[in-house]
């Protein structure tokens, strides 16, 4: 019973005291995380049977839980990081990214999808490339935290990562709900009213409770803090469990909990942004439990899935994964950012680094459980673009850095550049 509570207690502890080392090397911790669950997995050297490691992750119920949770509690503490000063001031970049960049990336991520695969439908292309289209900022630390990258393309991509996966969240439940009453009998409802219900339940109650819940609780935070009553101790707990409540009653009530802890996150970000000091204390420990859950969250994934699922990559998997990565994310980027005053070398390093994770993945668990026609390609598509994700964008982080500073100190352009707030 305790065996595979050891391995994995261990494993977290040996990986949090080398972690700031790993950091500066071209190794990035999803590569760890996920190579230590390959070889635990019964793919890798498997452990005697005794321990049952990979029973106690691999739990297709588990794992689908545990992958939830950790994109709600993300998708809060992303939003509310998310420095709305500079959507509101520096509009060029970040808003180009998310507004019209997002659009342009799933639109041609579609026609790719379209000409690689012929046994998908045209519903199930648009979630594959609904799915792939938001990055991860986790994958993403060793750019966005290097003060040597111009703090413009820094925040830009950092704002990006924040909230895209949040932005696709309604998207990709619009087209499973398409997908699945494809073909079947409405009963009378029409598909337009069936979608119509999805967005009043899905995405309105998500945004309803989020807004209310959050509301109510950075009240009362700002209540009993103002008197001391939050002590120290105590004040890692409380936008925790406000995440989770988000994405708990959300679901129970029958909506997106996925849209309640965005929502909600953003809302938190925006009440909060006057009193940053607070903010980021109450921050910094729901950051920390979201990166520990997404440790174990990779660690399933290595071990339940990317061993399995290597079998199933063909080369039209392989070829959109690659044009995932490259044409199909940088195209769009290189093309939103013209007229913004950034140079071409910028444009090239914000659209390479838009590395694929934990969105996609758990937007992976959610698209099996449809069980769709062609599920079996979207997911082996999936964790093919996330694995060579993982290691192009970790490999290449410290030497692409290395490569901008230098053309851009070339070209006149001071390495560092303020923010505009």
């Amino acid at each position: 019973m305790y065996e595979p509570l050891a391995i994995l207690a261990a494993f977290v502890f040996l990986y949090s005291i080398v972690a700031g080392g790993l950091e500066r090397t071209p190794i990035n911790g999803a590569i760890v995380y996920m190579a230590f669950g390959l070889a635990l997995g019964p793919f890798g050297f498997g452990l005697p049977d005794g321990l049952g490691f990979m029973d106690m992750v691999v739990d297709r119920e588990l794992l689908r839980s545990l992958a939830e949770l950790t994109l709600g509690l993300v998708l809060f503490t992303d939003a509310a990081n998310a420095n709305l000063s500079v959507l509101k001031d520096s509009v060029r970049i970040p808003n180009r990214l998310l507004l019209v960049g997002l659009p342009l990336t799933i639109l041609l991520g579609f026609g790719v999808g379209m000409l690689v695969f012929d046994g998908l439908g045209l519903l199930e292309i648009a979630i594959l490339a609904t799915m792939l289209a938001p990055t991860d900022a986790a994958l993403g630390k060793a750019v966005v935290s290097n003060e040597s990258v111009p703090s413009r393309v820094r925040e830009s991509l950092n704002v990006e990562s924040g909230l895209n996966d949040g932005i696709c969240v309604p998207v990709l439940l619009v087209f499973l709900t398409l997908a699945t009453i494809a073909g079947a009998s409405t009963e009378g409802e029409t598909t337009t009213h069936l979608v119509l219900k999805l967005l009043v339940e899905q995405i309105g109650i998500g945004v309803g409770v989020g807004i209310g819940l959050t509301a109510v609780g950075v009240f009362l935070i700002r209540q009993f803090f103002r008197r001391g009553w939050i002590t120290v101790s105590w004040r890692q707990l409380p936008v925790i469990a406000l995440a989770l409540t988000c994405f708990a009653l959300a679901q129970i009530l029958g909506g997106s909990g996925f849209i309640a802890c965005f929502t909600g996150g953003l809302l938190f970000s925006w009440i909060a942004q006057e009193h940053k000091h607070i903010k980021h204390r109450l921050l910094l420990a729901a950051e920390g439990t979201s990166d520990t859950l997404a440790l174990i969250t990779w660690v399933a994934f290595g071990g339940a899935v990317v061993g399995q699922a290597m079998g199933d990559f063909t080369w039209q998997v392989v070829l959109y994964a690659v044009l995932s990565l490259t044409v199909v994310r940088m195209l769009p980027v290189f093309l939103v950012l013209t007229g913004c005053g950034i140079s071409s070398d910028e444009k090239l390093f914000i659209g390479w680094f838009g590395p694929r994770g934990l969105a996609s993945i758990v937007f992976g668990v959610m698209v099996v459980e449809k069980h769709l026609p062609g599920g079996d390609i979207i997911t082996s598509t999936v964790v093919c673009t996330i694995l060579f994700s993982i290691i192009a964008h970790g490999l290449s982080a410290n030497p692409a850095i290395a490569v901008l500073v230098a053309r851009l100190k070339r070209a006149g352009i001071p390495p560092v550049v303020e923010n505009d707030d």
